[in-house]
């Protein structure tokens, strides 16, 4: 089981009152929303391993020297040398170090890489495992790593955890018309304002769709442009010819990284805390004893 850590952490965020608060009086509903995440993931599906995966960084340079406009309305402040700061709620950011401090002190693999996203990491631990893989996960993008051969599936939360829609491939093709690689190609071609990528002008999520089948994937569909006989609307092939410059870097932007050089970890799922003592402190600390309660217990069983 992967974790798209920052994208169940902003769940958790909006998802539980704000008026969950430390003894000191800081808001803790990320954290104790996370490991509530997690306790109810571990009861219900019992995975062998549990790698929390992180954003090291949210908007690699690499990708953004490709599209300018990648993620370019979140930023709250540009970096020289390092991660942008991405524009969060002020009372959100100071409960990620509290969360990474939860993971370790449960002995949760927590795995995040200097220029790389959350998503490359678990597109690198998906390419590699040999079982199957459930990716939990409030972000479509990673829709593109579902297999059914290779039993890859996306967990995608509707309401907290307890409501996971479980999405395989022929959910996909009833929704999207496309099996997993296929929605990269979609998402590429119909853009996606929340990432910041532009899309081809005119084409939405419906003629993406169309065109996929009709040709086959992104290359057939690039290969259409200049063939004369092929059933592209003058308008469609005037608008791909002209988005040729984006369609060349589109696919590497919005693809998922399957080699990233991951640093040494145990994925195993800890039968109990790594440190009790840490987790107590932790506890007491922040008033999380119900959630670390529960996510023990799960562990436990």
């Amino acid at each position: 089981m992967l974790l798209d850590t920052a994208s169940l952490y902003f769940r958790a965020y909006f998802g539980v009152p704000d008026s969950v608060k430390a003894p000191d009086g800081t808001p803790v509903n990320a954290v104790r929303g996370l490991l509530d995440f997690i306790g109810r993931l571990v009861q219900d599906h019992h995975p062998d391993d549990l790698v929390a995966c992180m954003d090291a960084d949210w908007r690699p340079r690499w990708r953004v020297e490709l599209i300018p406009s990648y993620k370019a309305h979140r930023v709250a402040a540009e970096t020289a040398n390092g991660p942008d700061v991405e524009e969060t709620p002020d009372t959100l950011t100071p409960q990620v170090p509290i969360i990474e401090a939860a993971l370790d002190a449960f002995g949760i693999a927590r795995v995040g890489v200097a220029g790389y996203e959350a998503d490359d990491v678990i597109g690198t631990l998906t390419a590699r495992a040999t079982g199957p893989v459930d990716i939990v996960t409030g972000d479509r993008d990673l829709f593109q790593l579902i297999d059914d051969e290779r039993r890859r599936r996306v967990l995608y939360p509707l309401k907290g955890v307890g409501s996971l829609q479980v999405t395989d491939e022929a959910w996909l093709r009833g929704k999207y018309g496309v099996d997993g690689p296929g929605y990269a190609d979609l998402a590429l071609l119909r853009g996606d304002p929340s990432d910041g990528l532009p899309g081809v002008p005119g084409i939405g999520e419906k003629t993406a769709a169309k065109l996929l089948d009709a040709f086959g994937g992104l290359d057939g569909i690039i290969a259409a442009i200049d063939d004369p006989g092929s059933k592209l609307t003058p308008t469609q092939r005037k608008r791909l010819d002209e988005s040729r410059p984006y369609l060349a870097v589109a696919p590497k932007v919005v693809k998922v990284a399957s080699d990233v050089p991951l640093p040494p970890f145990d994925p195993a799922l800890p039968a109990a805390p790594a440190s009790p003592e840490m987790v107590e402190a932790l506890a007491r600390r922040w008033g999380l004893g119900g959630a670390v309660a529960r996510l023990s217990s799960a562990l436990r069983h």
